[in-house]
């Protein structure tokens, strides 16, 4: 196992990694809309929140050479799913041709108070 961490993505705030690759695939830890330079949460609308975890999302697979259209899986936690069409939109535009599989669950909370977090599943070169 290898642990990823970079500075393109928000540093961890508790006893986890930002991701890890295991047998060919990084798995990610759910990535909230904080900024990485900064560490500041980012409280804007779902747009702007959701642009800003597929920021972060990019720097962890860059960091484990890997790319969206890599990636197998997504899940995405939103606190309101009124909000899924305006997320969709942001996400179909991120990720170009990639089409992962995914799931969108709504939650009571997120840490923060953000409105969405994803973490995801990518193939990686060994």
């Amino acid at each position: 196992m290898k642990i990823i961490a970079t500075s393109s993505a928000p540093a961890a705030i508790g006893p986890y990694s930002q991701g890890m690759i295991s047998n060919g695939f990084l798995f990610t830890s759910g990535q909230i809309p904080l900024v990485p330079e900064t560490m500041t949460f980012l409280d804007g609308t779902i747009d702007e929140q959701t642009k800003r975890v597929l920021e972060n999302l990019d720097g962890v697979l860059a960091a484990a050479g890997t790319s969206w259209n890599r990636v197998v899986k997504t899940t995405v936690f939103m606190v309101d799913l009124t909000d899924f069409g305006k997320m969709n939109s942001i996400y179909e535009q991120h990720l170009g041709d990639a089409r992962p599989a995914r799931s969108t669950v709504q939650v009571a909370a997120l840490p923060r108070g953000a409105k969405i977090e994803i973490e995801l599943v990518a193939e990686v070169n060994d």
